[in-house]
């Protein structure tokens, strides 16, 4: 089982509080939790895209 962790916080996401979706510049699978969503924090791929 593989254990998703928030890109932002890096909190263990469980059950059905995060949000996944392919990074816009490079398609990696990003994982964000439900708080960092809703305070717009900023997240970085390792291939250096920064988001909201």
């Amino acid at each position: 089982m593989v254990i998703a962790r928030c890109i932002s916080c890096g909190a263990v996401l469980m059950g059905t509080e995060y949000v996944s979706f392919p990074c816009p510049n490079c398609g990696e699978r990003i994982y964000r939790c439900k708080k960092c969503r809703r305070l717009s924090n900023k997240y970085r791929c390792s291939c250096g895209f920064i988001g909201p």
